[in-house]
């Protein structure tokens, strides 16, 4: 999720496989104080392929070198072949063949981020938060992420089962599950009108059409006597800026979005909201919890920090950087790069921190039926009627209205 990159040079060595990808610009571009020693590299893989024990091929010794240049960087970043490149921009566009997982590193751990709704995943009862311990009965760590995306991409590609050992993130006990891939959809946004004219929104991932179909939906409640607005971000764990972005302005008349602040000059932006704005007197509150993430954080952090709603629910998880797709222009292949960190509108970088809600219900107090007893005595009649952070918020926008 990011700015297109508007300057890409590719760089090939060995056996036509790019292994060098440079964002280029007069105003980015960084001399280094010596020149790269890419003859070495060569000259490693090619006696190690001539003289080594076991036999192993020079392609197999360009993957490592690849497998250990990204093993520097964060775990958000990777090499994407064919396939991976190909379900990215599918998960893009609200569909694609998987288990249904975002994973990412937090506190040293293996994390799911967020089951998405109805995936495999989550009708196995994977929660946010949840850690990976193991992986087909084989430990995990969070230093080898990308081994773990690696099997994941693999079974998904050749329909294989998989099986995960797990535990809560408040629990040290293990629990199994398998996992069978799927065709996934993916439905961003999905709406509906509650007792007493409030509109409940919940968006699942930042997708391509999030902000053109939550337009439509805004547009057909326009004549409706609306007393608030729900925007559910809970189990959101991000997708594209773009979209965050503009769907923020849609709420906000005035005030900074979110900044973007990388090494090269495209990496660097402030976003900033547009005089228009759509139901800008009704109350608006944010729903989020320990899985919204990255795109939905962006989203909540503004509209929060810009005084135009209240956010409720658990801190949120914390990953306060943007990606790119790079394609390398060799094979259809493709890099995941963080490009940059981004700071709320007040500055703040929320990484590995979270947002910290307005009112703060943790999944503890929902599953205790003792601790809201004023918000239970609502009991609204409609498909929500169980869920208490929406019981939450509803109270807070009667008490706005």
């Amino acid at each position: 999720m990011a700015k297109f990159i508007r300057y890409i040079v590719c760089v090939a060595f060995g056996l036509t496989l790019g292994l060098s990808i440079t964002l280029s610009g007069q105003e980015n571009a960084q001399q280094s104080s010596s020149k790269p020693n890419y003859p070495l590299l060569i000259d490693i893989i090619s006696t190690v392929e001539t003289y080594y024990v076991d036999k192993i091929s020079q392609q197999e010794l360009i993957e490592a070198a690849i497998e250990g240049i990204f093993s520097k960087l964060d775990p958000y970043s990777n090499f994407l072949d064919k396939d991976a490149f190909s379900d990215l921009r599918n998960a893009n566009s609200g569909e694609y063949f998987g288990f249904g997982i975002e994973i990412a590193t937090l506190d040293d751990k293996v994390t799911i981020i967020s089951p998405f709704p109805h995936s495999p995943a989550a009708v196995a009862g994977i929660l946010p938060g949840d850690r990976i311990i193991k992986v087909n009965n084989e430990n995990v760590s969070a230093k080898h992420l990308d081994n773990v995306l690696k099997q994941i991409r693999f079974h998904s590609q050749h329909n294989l089962a998989i099986n995960l050992s797990l535990s809560r993130s408040n629990s040290d006990a293990i629990f199994d599950v398998t996992l069978k891939p799927t065709v996934i959809n993916v439905h961003s946004l999905t709406t509906e009108l509650l007792s007493d004219g409030i509109g409940y929104v919940k968006l699942s991932s930042f997708q391509d059409d999030s902000t053109e179909d939550l337009i439509k939906q805004l547009n057909q409640w326009q004549n409706k006597p609306l007393t608030g607005i729900i925007l559910d971000l809970r189990n959101n764990p991000g997708g594209l800026l773009d979209q965050a972005v503009k769907i923020a302005d849609l709420f906000l008349a005035k005030g900074r979005i979110v900044s973007t602040r990388g090494r090269f000059f495209d990496a660097n932006s402030d976003y900033f909201a547009s005089p228009q704005n759509m139901f800008s007197k009704l109350p608006i509150i944010v729903l989020i919890n320990k899985g919204s993430a990255s795109a939905s954080e962006v989203l909540a952090a503004a509209l929060q920090e810009n005084k135009r709603a209240i956010l409720i629910g658990e801190k949120s998880f914390g990953k306060g950087t943007v990606q790119s797709i790079i394609p390398t222009l060799i094979d259809g292949n493709a890099i995941k790069l963080t490009i940059a960190h981004y700071t709320t509108p007040k500055g703040r970088d929320i990484h590995s921190v979270g947002i910290e809600p307005d009112i703060n219900i943790t999944t503890d107090a929902i599953n205790n039926n003792q601790s809201m007893p004023i918000i239970d005595e609502l009991s609204p009649r409609d498909n929500l009627a169980q869920d208490k952070f929406v019981k939450s918020a509803i109270t807070w926008i009667k008490t706005k209205t």
